[in-house]
């Protein structure tokens, strides 16, 4: 008899994925636990500790319940770093039951599965990422810091097809983040920097998790 394989787990609940461009779209969240990078920006702290031990077969089991009352084919992987742990098997199972698989990673490690969607999200200060995902993402996705430069924006484009979008995504709602976005924004079409886009996070506006 095979060990039953361990994972753990923050939380898992049904949502609106509100960031990206598969924004607006009903998705099941799991949201693993523990993150290498800990920026002080994030706004999920609570899942760089905090979290219960999980069989995948049990992880299952809640997909399945909830997916009963909210029917969609998305299933969301994140964290914290999801990639962090060994979710190999947990993406094989899902994807064996019809579920469609979006990552959100700090793209600092890759882990090879059969995912629908990846999407990445490097972090200062150097913003480094495994570069198998130069191929794989569907969109990279930029915290708006204080600190960041067009200068990122352009060693980003350069190193990713035009065809994956940079996304700007403020780091708050404060006045200070949104116009920082904005100048990045003016900045990189007067650069010709191509498929650069400003993203907000709507759970924050219609009050989801």
């Amino acid at each position: 008899m095979h060990p039953q394989h361990i994972l753990k787990i923050s939380e898992i609940f049904p949502s609106i994925q509100g960031e990206g461009l598969r924004q607006g779209e009903p998705t099941l969240f799991i949201r693993l636990s523990g993150c290498n990078l800990k920026c002080d920006f994030c706004d999920t702290k609570y899942a760089w500790i905090s979290g219960k031990e999980m069989t995948v077969s049990r992880v299952m089991e809640r997909i399945r319940k909830i997916h009963q009352i909210f029917p969609t084919r998305w299933v969301c992987l994140t964290g914290g770093e999801p990639l962090l742990q060994k979710v190999e098997v947990l993406a094989r199972r899902l994807k064996n039951e019809g579920f469609k698989i979006q990552v959100e990673t700090n793209a600092t490690i890759y882990r090879p599965m059969a995912v629908s969607w990846y999407t990445i999200s490097p972090k200062p200060p150097k913003y480094l990422y495994q570069p198998e995902y130069r191929k794989k993402a569907k969109e990279v996705k930029i915290v708006v810091t204080r600190g960041l430069e067009l200068r990122v924006l352009q060693k980003l484009r350069q190193e990713f097809p035009e065809k994956i979008p940079l996304l700007l995504q403020p780091q708050s709602n404060r006045r200070w983040s949104l116009d920082q976005a904005k100048k990045l924004l003016k900045q990189s079409l007067k650069g010709n920097l191509n498929n650069v886009r400003l993203s907000v996070q709507i759970q924050r506006i219609f009050g989801w998790r």
